[in-house]
């Protein structure tokens, strides 16, 4: 697995001083997504629709309303 390219600005660009606050998305050489985010299924799993859910092996991670934001012109249409 290969990390392609950074969407977005870096999180220092977007003001994080500190590797305290650093969500992220990076696009894979396979074409999917990687997202660092604050993990918070405990919080989320038992609030989502009853058409959605979390396998075993994965995790709800929350990215920042500006990291998304400063990825939008980054995202491919398809």
């Amino acid at each position: 697995m290969e990390i392609v390219r950074r969407l977005g600005l870096s999180p220092r660009q977007r003001g994080s001083l500190s590797n305290a606050t650093c969500p992220d998305i990076f696009e894979l050489a396979d074409g999917d997504f990687a997202v660092i985010g604050t993990d918070r299924t405990a919080e989320l799993r038992d609030k989502l629709p009853a058409d959605a859910g979390v396998a075993d092996y994965e995790k709800i991670v929350v990215v920042s309303r500006a990291t998304i934001v400063a990825a939008r012109a980054d995202i491919p249409n398809a």
